[in-house]
């Protein structure tokens, strides 16, 4: 090999050798590049991670004077207690409640009806109910029985917080305030309420239970808020089977308001539902009593055939199928007769002077039935 031979072959090795030393500088700055990317991801990702666990942690409404009521059933877990607190607007995450409980070992939670602010901070929380500390006296409570219409419950809450009934009752009516629950419970208080033969748009949506305030003067507007919690919290119960049924809140509320209005408290509510249903199924008029007092704002003993005539779209004895919203509140009871209604071929039924409920199934064995506890005509 010549002399200009070698060193063009020492000149191509020295070539690939700066080459293979660029390439590998490349890939070290690449490598480099990603491993920070990495890193910074990483530092990133535990930085946001701190900082949502940290707030977490802290009060969910700092400042807030809210004092909201929360059942902790007995043998509930540390998951469980997350979930209600969490459900109930006082931490912002159930997960880091059970995270945060196992951490500290945590135990010895004690069931009850605790008061619970979102200015709680988790610590605080875990504290109270290792405590069973629950809830102080309240210095206001209201019992709404079931059965009850949207006059008599402003009444009631009227006289519990000293104020007129008037101004109590045209609040619960007040199209902007009802616009404000309607943002609040898009859920539960839907367009139906709004309907322009409806009474009173919520009427039948205030469940019948006690309630308890724990300052001297709670505004209308945390009444109504805690009944309407209630309310919520019971129908969400039922989410899964009117979601199958294919009904709406409104028509659940409004049947479970007639079948209220109708039972007793021997009465079985799931037959008073069948009669209904299979009144609508056949097109025939539900033709029940309440209604007829409820269109004309009365309350009687009973109702005469000159009451029947009553123009109105709360007369059912006129009007086929339900009417156009609840006539009362309803209990539980009420409420699970309305969604499972017993299958019977009854088309009547008649409350007898003891109590009981007399069904029938056609209108001959109706009258035979009324002429033995009714002597006299409506």
């Amino acid at each position: 090999m010549t002399i200009d031979g070698k060193k063009s072959k020492k000149e191509l090795i020295q070539k690939k050798l700066i080459e293979q030393q660029m390439e590998a500088r490349v890939v070290r700055r690449i490598v480099l590049i990603i491993s920070l990317s990495i890193l910074l991801a990483a530092a990133l990702a535990a930085g946001g991670g701190y900082l949502y666990i940290k707030s977490a942690l802290n009060p969910l409404k700092p400042g807030s004077k809210e004092l909201k009521m929360v059942e902790i059933p007995i043998g509930s877990s540390a998951t469980k207690i997350g979930q209600v607190l969490e459900s109930k607007g006082i931490i912002k995450s159930a997960t880091i409640f059970k995270y945060y409980v196992k951490l500290k070992n945590e135990s010895g939670f004690m069931a009850g009806e605790y008061q619970f602010s979102p200015s709680m901070k988790v610590s605080e929380i875990v504290s109270r109910l290792k405590s069973g500390r629950l809830t102080e006296k309240p210095m206001v409570k209201i019992t709404i029985p079931e059965g009850k219409q949207l006059k008599e419950i402003a009444h009631l809450m009227a006289k519990a917080i000293k104020k007129p009934d008037g101004e109590v009752f045209n609040q619960l009516n007040d199209k902007n305030y009802i616009k404000t629950l309607m943002a609040k419970y898009p859920n539960l208080l839907t367009s139906d309420i709004e309907n322009t033969t409806v009474l009173y748009p919520l009427e039948g949506y205030l469940y019948p239970a006690t309630y308890s305030f724990y300052k001297p003067a709670p505004s209308v507007d945390e009444i109504v808020t805690a009944m309407l919690d209630k309310t919520n919290d019971v129908i969400s119960q039922y989410a899964e089977e009117i979601k199958q049924k294919q009904v709406s809140v409104h028509k659940l509320l409004t049947m479970a308001s007639l079948i209220e209005e109708e039972a007793t408290s021997k009465a079985d509510r799931a037959k008073i539902a069948s009669v209904f249903y299979n009144r609508i199924q056949k097109g025939m008029p539900l033709q029940t009593d309440p209604t007829i007092l409820y269109a004309q704002g009365k309350h009687k003993d009973r109702v005469l055939y000159e009451d029947l005539k009553v123009n109105s779209p709360y007369n059912t004895y006129k009007n086929p199928g339900l009417p156009p919203g609840p006539i009362a509140n309803a209990g539980r009871i009420s409420i699970e007769a309305a969604l499972n209604p017993a299958k019977t071929d009854y088309y009547y039924f008649l409350a007898a002077p003891d109590g009981s409920v007399i069904f029938t199934k056609t209108l001959a064995e109706h009258n035979q039935e009324k002429a033995k506890y009714i002597s006299s005509k409506k």
